[in-house]
């Protein structure tokens, strides 16, 4: 099965794979809606398109498929990702990584090692990953820092009070604004951290180290 956001390259690839005798059950897009179909229709490899390996949660789906389906292997196929792309795909539980400008034979390599139960990854894209990781190179702003860039700054209260535990009601009451105020600021911090649920948010927060900052900011809720 070829998952991408992009119904034409997703449909491209899956013709490509069919005119080289293999059987493609489905070419789905957009990606984020797909994890149900994959999970109903158990493909023996899954190729998951993305265009931001780095992003938080998208890799949720390959967390989401593995959980239903673990003998489904999932391949991403992406741009050259930073280390923390690969380790964020493989800590998802997917069996490999591939190049997005790779030819076709190396996508059926990597589909070969994968029903294999091999690691299916270019040596030279880990090559450069270890790279990086030894040497990085000088990150004027940290996680933490970038997602605090996306937030406004009553985005950011409402993200700590969420991290508090407050529900709509109380976070509406704190901050002196309507409920459905309060629920469309929820919302929107969501979507701009890429998760989909509260509690994905505060996790995120908590793990980059963004409530620390955010809590300079915004002490909370006394």
């Amino acid at each position: 099965m070829v998952v991408d956001d992009h119904r034409l390259l997703a449909e491209a690839l899956a013709s490509a794979l069919k005119l080289r005798g293999h059987r493609v059950v489905a070419a789905a897009a957009p990606a984020a809606g797909a994890a149900d179909l994959v999970i109903a229709r158990a493909p023996e490899v899954c190729l998951l398109g993305t265009a931001a390996p780095a992003e938080p949660g998208v890799f949720d789906l390959v967390v989401k498929i593995k959980r239903e389906r673990p003998q489904v292997a999932v391949l991403v196929l992406g741009p050259v990702p930073s280390p923390r792309g690969i380790a964020a795909a493989f800590a998802a539980g997917a069996s490999g990584y591939v190049r997005h400008d790779e030819r076709i034979e190396g996508v059926e390599r990597a589909i070969m090692k994968a029903r294999a139960g091999e690691a299916a990854v270019a040596p030279l894209l880990l090559q450069d990953a270890f790279g990086e990781l030894l040497n990085p190179a000088a990150q004027p702003d940290d996680e933490a820092q970038r997602l605090l860039g996306m937030l406004t700054p009553r985005e950011v209260e409402v993200l700590v009070r969420v991290a508090d535990g407050e529900d709509t009601r109380r976070i509406a009451a704190g901050m002196g604004i309507a409920p459905s105020t309060a629920r469309t600021h929820v919302q929107r911090v969501l979507m701009k951290l890429g998760v989909g649920s509260r509690l994905e948010a505060a996790a995120l927060a908590a793990r980059t180290g963004l409530l620390d900052r955010a809590g300079h900011l915004h002490p909370g809720p006394q």
